[in-house]
């Protein structure tokens, strides 16, 4: 028996003489203090107390001398989960703290004092929080926002990694897309899966339009598009109408191509002949749009906004804006086009990385003039003139979070091939650049969406002919440096608070209750840093939930493709995936048999095939799942509205597949090879009889049955920063 042990036995011999009127101590839960609390050594005049989960087990019952607030008592927390456990004690009213282990047999072994103890004490008894590590930073792929990220991180106390680390990080910071690091198994990335692709002119626009047939007023905000060369004629013939209803219009489209950048290939054109369909032998993939014509100007001069926008999570969706942006001034005035000014560039293009080279472009440490200036300087200028700004940031904030809507349902889908579930990997968020136009009557116009938006801190000046070198930008510095140390903030893994209000159903009702933001913490720093500014990342969803919620209806659709892939990491619905599901959902009938169902299948997919020429990947698509999804709807609903049919199918297939009960049961409705026979048709959740025979089961087993592996990532193309 150890000596401490034996004092204790005498003071608690010592206690008992005092009265029989002794009585147990209740610790409050407040006052247990964590198992890795600093040690001191015991007081002698003291008596011990055992607390938390399972104190109850414990041998040893101390008592109190005299009185319950007596200022000698104290608490331990111990653990008994091991052999060896440790006790932490407080000494009320004395501000000491003993540490120690004890033995499986209830001997306690005292530890010395340690400095840290020393450190953590207060006059007033109550013990100051430990001093966490400092957050590690992986900048190692961060590229041109390297240094803005490093003030971030000096501004925040953290640790940076330039050259990468063999031990995991806590955030790693990649400069182009997720795919940048290949060996990241843990911590928090800042690219989402996916979100290169998805943001291309192309899929945006796709997008999009799926949305505007669904919600033709809620999706006004995106001019009016059509896809090269796949609807080359299409534009044609409406280009050709417009112009025979109307001799007096003579419109004009701007032509992006789908993977550019910085207004590289950006051109004007007033009739489909002078469209630049190939380059080379290959067909020239590009997005060809209705070109506004009447822009808001200031000082005579285009200009658009550049906003960042955080998304924290997309499950449950987290939403950011930044309350501080840019605005890209264009260098010459502006006219409206004509034949003779088409070519125009620094008239009619904002793009900052072509204006730059402008003779007439300024550099100024102004915040309110020059060529680029913050956003609320121009918001400033606008409240002089009696613009109602609220309204215009209003409109902003929706423009936004609608697209975000947008791209969400295929970015999953991109998620879930990556980061499959119940597999270790990262969790992702992300900063983009929206490019928006403000029109003559204050009408915000999407321009396009930015993946990897510059973050660049500082600009290239020409200091003698021909020499050239980076010096600051403030502006660019105030904003960029805000955004990232910000979004750190948010995304500090010490202060991560789990979420416990659910969102409502995606796509559900309109009249959800909204859920309730603590609007004086929007500003506030979440790692009460007292020397950090406020944040200037502003929450806007789930925030605004009760006004978009209704327009999640393309995510619902996108949970039932991923329920029925089947094969982690695939993204392509195969033949055998889409008939399971039109037998779960019930959707066949005898007027549109399963052979009907493999036609359309072949069709869909077929065409689909021929408009995404470079996927190397059989199947059907989301995209092209979508469309089969409203082709059903159209023919099961035909008397309701297109909006109403997809949300009575909804309804309808959800009602059938009941709720998602875990990951494998998810994955094995089309999948089921690798259960055993017995529970194969309760997976399948299939009540029809003949799907329990030998046919159906092989089935159900053939193509897209194949062994689960993780497919490798794809080969992503050189994406340029905007």
């Amino acid at each position: 028996m150890s000596d401490h042990y034996g004092n204790a036995k005498v003071q608690h011999g010592q206690m008992k003489s005092l009265g029989e009127d002794a009585e147990k101590v209740e610790v409050d839960p407040e006052e247990e203090m964590p198992v890795f609390c600093p040690s001191a050594s015991p007081d002698p005049t003291s008596c011990i107390t055992t607390t938390g989960a399972d104190a109850s087990g414990c041998s040893s019952v101390c008592k109190q001398r005299g009185k319950r607030n007596s200022k000698n008592s104290f608490h331990a927390v111990k653990n008994l989960n091991s052999p060896i456990c440790e006790q932490t004690l407080h000494i009320k009213g004395t501000g000491k703290i003993l540490q120690g282990k004890s033995e499986s047999n209830g001997n306690y072994v005292a530890a010395h004092e340690s400095r840290n103890t020393q450190e953590a004490r207060c006059e007033d008894g109550f013990k100051l929080p430990r001093k966490r590590r400092p957050v590690t930073v992986d900048t190692s792929k961060a590229k041109t926002s390297l240094e803005a990220l490093k003030l971030s991180i000096k501004e925040l106390k953290w640790k940076e990694f330039p050259l990468g680390r063999r031990a995991a990080c806590d955030i790693y910071w990649h400069g182009v897309s997720f795919h940048d690091n290949e060996n990241i198994a843990s911590g928090q990335v800042n690219k989402f899966p996916g979100m290169v692709e998805m943001l291309r002119k192309i899929n945006l626009s796709r997008a999009v339009r799926t949305m505007q047939e669904l919600f033709p007023e809620e999706y006004d905000f995106y001019p009016r598009s059509w896809i090269l060369p796949e609807e080359y004629q299409q534009f044609s013939t409406q280009s050709r109408m417009v112009k025979e209803s109307d001799t007096t219009v003579s419109p004009t489209f701007i032509v992006k191509p789908d993977g550019g950048s910085q207004g590289d290939g950006i051109y004007l054109i007033r009739d489909p002949s002078e469209l630049k369909l190939m380059v080379g032998a290959q067909p020239k993939q590009a997005v060809v749009q209705e070109y506004i014509h009447k822009p808001l100007l200031i000082d005579k001069l285009k200009f658009d906004i550049r906003l960042y926008v955080l998304i924290k999570s997309m499950e449950p969706l987290e939403i950011y804006i930044a309350k501080e942006g840019l605005t890209r001034f264009c260098t010459e005035p502006y006219q409206e086009p004509s034949q003779k000014n088409l070519s125009h560039v620094f008239m009619h293009l904002t793009n900052y990385s072509l204006n730059v080279h402008s003779g007439n472009f300024v550099h100024s440490d102004s915040q309110s003039t020059g060529s680029k200036r913050t956003l609320s300087s121009v918001l400033y200028r606008l409240a002089a003139k009696g613009v109602d700004i609220k309204r215009v940031w209003s409109d902003i904030i929706a423009l936004v979070i609608k697209s975000v809507i947008a791209v969400v349902p295929e970015l999953k889908v991109y998620y879930q091939a990556d980061i499959p579930p119940g597999k270790p990997g990262p969790t992702c968020f992300q900063i983009l650049g929206f490019d928006i136009l403000l029109m003559k009557n204050l009408k915000p116009v999407l321009l396009e969406v930015n993946s990897n938006p510059s973050m660049r801190i500082e600009h290239e000046q020409e200091v003698t002919p021909g020499v050239f070198e980076y010096v600051p930008s403030p502006v660019d510095e105030q904003v960029k440096v805000g955004v990232i140390r910000d979004t750190l903030r948010l995304m500090d893994p010490f202060n991560k608070k789990s979420t416990a209000t659910s969102q409502p159903r995606a796509g559900g009702s309109d009249h959800w209750e909204e859920i309730p933001v603590d609007v004086d913490s929007q500003g506030k720093s979440p790692d009460n840093m007292g020397n950090l500014p406020p944040l200037c990342l502003k929450q806007v969803y789930p925030k605004y939930t009760k006004q978009f919620n209704h327009l999640r209806l393309v995510e619902r659709i996108a949970a039932l493709f991923i329920r029925f892939l089947g094969v982690k990491g695939n993204m392509r619905l195969g033949p055998t995936a889409f008939r399971t599901f039109i037998r779960t959902c019930k959707l066949s009938n005898s007027n549109f048999t399963m052979a009907s169902v493999d036609i359309l299948y072949i069709d869909i997919t077929r065409r689909w095939a021929c408009v995404l020429p470079d996927c190397r990947e059989a199947g059907m698509g989301l995209q092209a799942f979508v469309e089969a999804f409203f082709y059903l709807a159209g023919r099961r609903f035909k008397s309701l509205m297109l909006r109403e049919q997809v949300v009575s199918l909804l309804d309808l297939c959800e009602a059938h597949l009941g709720p998602q009960s875990s990951v494998e049961e998810r994955r094995s409705l089309s999948c089921s090879r690798a259960l055993p026979r017995a529970i194969k048709t309760q997976t399948l959740w299939l009540p029809n009889p003949q799907l329990n025979s030998p046919v159906a089961q092989r089935r159900a087993t053939s193509q897209d049955c194949r062994p689960h592996q993780r497919l490798k990532p794809r080969t992503l193309r050189a994406n340029t920063e905007n």
